[in-house]
């Protein structure tokens, strides 16, 4: 190879001296905030036309409440909302296919199986379960549960025979602060907006009380399968819809508008978890230990299927 004086081949001109080459501008911190976010909405649009989007023929609902959005991301507008004690209605009489439902709902009737892996739970303080009582517990006579929850008012029951008391049971008939009874069991959005907002009653955390109790998660909800039908394909849906709101979970948090954001954070993030692992299978195993133990049952453990 011929070369120049300088030691540089003699062919290279000044134009290819990669020292004199042209070099994009480097991108500022400003300039790549923004691109990265571009790309970023760009990736989820992609990852939401990438999942199989007909649910159909399968019937599927779940609860209008905030704790259930990242478990349902890509599928809101295909699903059925209901309150729990209706979804649970409505597989009991084979109007769905499957359904976001308490936990109680497969635990205290044997014909639906539950999706391994997935739950709404929580380890400790849930925020969302809990007690609105303006007398101490101990004088507690009568209880008044809002007639949609069905887990909640089982997990108080066992709380509350666990401390040698057993109340009567009343439906609620309003979620209005100042109206509320003594003792008023609120779950779902209602508690948050009590928790959230003016109120003279304490509260009673449900979540909080069953770690103390036993030292181990509560699971709440879980998805439950109509048993006997072939929804492999469904399966694999909820799945990728629970990935994919993790994956985003905090798209989902700026994007909501419930309350303000640093709630959804903290309430989202924290409080609650969506894995069903070893420990919660514990805290289940525990619940309906316990629900046997004080004639509520009979509970039964939950057929799991992957």
């Amino acid at each position: 190879m011929n070369t120049s004086n300088n030691g540089q081949p003699a062919n290279l001109t000044s134009a290819d001296d990669p020292s004199k080459l042209r070099m994009s501008p480097r991108e500022t911190a400003e300039e790549s905030g923004p691109r990265f976010e571009r790309e970023k909405r760009a990736m989820t649009r992609q990852r939401e036309g990438n999942l199989d989007p007909a649910l159909a023929p399968f019937r599927v609902g779940c609860v209008p409440y905030l704790n259930a959005a990242p478990l349902i991301r890509g599928l809101e507008e295909q699903l059925i909302y209901a309150h729990p004690s209706e979804l649970a209605r409505r597989l009991q009489q084979n109007e769905l296919d499957a359904a976001l439902v308490s936990i109680t709902e497969v635990i205290l009737h044997d014909s639906c199986d539950v999706l391994d892996g997935i739950a709404i739970a929580s380890l400790g303080e849930v925020q969302s379960v809990l007690l609105a009582h303006r007398r101490p517990l101990k004088e507690i006579q009568v209880v008044h549960a809002d007639p949609a929850s069905l887990a909640s008012v089982q997990l108080l029951r066992v709380l509350l025979a666990e401390m040698g008391l057993f109340p009567e049971w009343k439906p609620l008939a309003s979620y209005e602060s100042a109206a509320l009874p003594d003792y008023a069991l609120l779950i779902g959005d209602q508690a948050l907006n009590l928790l959230l907002g003016p109120h003279d009653q304490e509260t009673w955390d449900l979540g909080a009380a069953w770690l103390e109790l036993t030292q181990l998660p509560f699971v709440y909800a879980a998805w439950a399968l109509r048993r006997r039908v072939d929804n492999e394909r469904l399966r694999r849906q909820l799945r990728e819809a629970k990935d994919f709101g993790m994956d985003t979970l905090e798209h989902i948090i700026d994007s909501r508008t419930d309350y303000d954001r640093d709630f959804r954070k903290d309430y989202l993030g924290w409080h609650i978890h969506y894995h069903l692992g070893s420990d919660e299978k514990r805290g289940l195993a525990k619940f309906i230990e316990l629900l046997n133990k004080h004639g509520f049952g009979p509970a039964h453990a939950p057929q799991f299927v992957a």
